[in-house]
């Protein structure tokens, strides 16, 4: 892992890297408190599609994790996404995004659930290089909605080292991936929390419910608001922040 830049400020550290994995160059930020010492608790942070690792919401919630709980965090760009991708940056209105996915061929479909499946073991080249970094040593959490729950759900089903996850905004239905991902949802058994919102534009409701469903995890609780995909309640923020603090304790000593 390739340090690219560092910025001290308000109490966390934020460390820009790149490595490599498979050929490709794999950018991320690395997150700690300043000062801090001895085994760091670490969430993963999954950005949805047509972001990057440094999107707003992926941003603020590495802040607090840091401020508030003394957490560190990472967030690496998706493949095709951030640094990585070969046009200019993309904003896409909620309306846009709702008529792509509409207009998605099988073929674009399954081409999405293969680069998917694909992402997750940048995921797992990320939580090795991380472990190789001075003062992070886990335990590690994971959090992804959207795009972010359908990279880093196949990543958590076979990752022992993330102990707690938060996914959402995503199901399991006729599209091409969704067999390979209730297959991974039902080797997950760690503590799960899945934000879902009601009126989402992009996944029906019984496939929001179908994937929750099919997560083997004992302990699992669905946060469920009205709304449409990216609508979900600032306050969500509260349960995701008091989820990883239940789960994700500093080893004693």
């Amino acid at each position: 892992m390739r340090s690219t830049g560092q910025v001290v400020g308000k109490g966390i550290v934020e460390t820009a890297f790149e490595f490599d994995h498979v050929g490709e160059r794999v950018p991320g930020i690395l997150w700690r408190p300043d000062g801090s010492s001895g085994p760091t608790p670490m969430v993963l942070l999954g950005h949805g599609g047509t972001q990057h690792k440094r999107t707003p919401g992926v941003l603020s919630l590495a802040r607090r994790l840091a401020r508030h709980l003394d957490y560190a965090s990472v967030a690496i760009d998706a493949p095709g996404h951030g640094d990585r991708r070969e046009g200019p940056e993309e904003r896409v209105a909620p309306a846009e995004m709702r008529r792509r996915v509409a207009a998605m061929t099988p073929e674009q479909a399954a081409a999405a659930a293969t680069r998917n499946a694909g992402a997750a073991g940048e995921w797992a080249a990320t939580l090795d290089a991380i472990e190789r970094t001075d003062g992070v040593h886990g335990p590690f959490g994971y959090w992804g909605v959207s795009m972010g729950t359908g990279i880093g759900l196949p990543f958590v089903s076979s990752e022992p080292r993330v102990t707690a996850a938060v996914f959402g905004l995503a199901g399991v239905g006729n599209r091409a991936g969704s067999e390979r991902l209730a297959e991974a949802a039902q080797k997950v058994a760690i503590p799960v929390l899945f934000l879902f919102q009601w009126d989402d534009e992009l996944i029906a409701r019984e496939h929001g419910l179908a994937l929750y469903d099919a997560f083997g995890s004992a302990e699992k609780t669905m946060h469920i608001n009205p709304g449409g995909h990216i609508e979900m309640p600032a306050f969500e923020r509260d349960a995701v922040e008091a989820f990883f603090a239940r789960h994700l304790r500093r080893p004693a000593g």
